[in-house]
């Protein structure tokens, strides 16, 4: 069987460089933003190797022109981009399909997530696993997904959990504990 071509695009956004890679049937990797397009590109490549720089189709441009609006801070929905998750296990692909239901400003947790697939509490698990080997995160919006008591939890994308924070907070999403409402009296 012949594997279908990848083509790629590395670009800058407001929070660095981001790199997409795309076949005919649709996004097959997102590489979300480091400091460098060199670094972006040799992330995305370690996972398509292969893969060759190409000016994008109409509906990849759309999707960086989304992106690019996305790390600008304003509100976006990634939810109806065309992707190829083939190779993806099975129940990786509904775990996907319900995380890219969450949208901007909200969040969710893995065990929330597994109990809407209807899978019990260890499942919550398998949803942390997904979300680590997600291969288009912001577009699948791993970031969403929270650890248990909605603490930060796990990121595997550059700059681990504290661009997962940074990416809620763009959203407007506050992790920290609000202050109380009545004060202490300091005697």
């Amino acid at each position: 069987m012949k594997q279908a071509t990848h083509h790629y695009l590395i670009f800058e956004t407001a929070a660095g460089f981001c790199g997409i890679a795309w076949n005919d049937v649709g996004v097959t990797r997102f590489q979300l933003p480091t400091s460098s397009a060199e670094a972006t590109e040799r992330l995305l490549l370690r996972r398509i190797p292969g893969a060759e720089p190409a000016t994008p189709l109409p509906a990849v441009t759309e999707v960086v022109a989304a992106v690019k609006r996305y790390f600008h801070g304003e509100p976006t929905d990634f939810s109806a981009i065309k992707l190829d998750l083939t190779g993806q296990d099975a129940f990786f692909k509904q775990i996907y399909d319900a995380a890219r239901q969450v949208g901007w400003g909200h969040t969710t947790t893995y065990g929330a997530l597994a109990k809407q697939l209807g899978a019990g509490p260890e499942a919550a698990r398998d949803v942390g696993q997904a979300m680590a080997k997600n291969p288009v995160a912001l577009i699948i919006p791993c970031h969403r997904v929270l650890a248990a008591g909605n603490k930060i939890g796990g990121f595997s994308a550059p700059g681990g959990s504290s661009s997962k924070q940074k990416m809620l907070e763009l959203e407007g999403v506050s992790l920290v504990p609000p202050k109380p409402a009545q004060q202490t009296l300091d005697l």
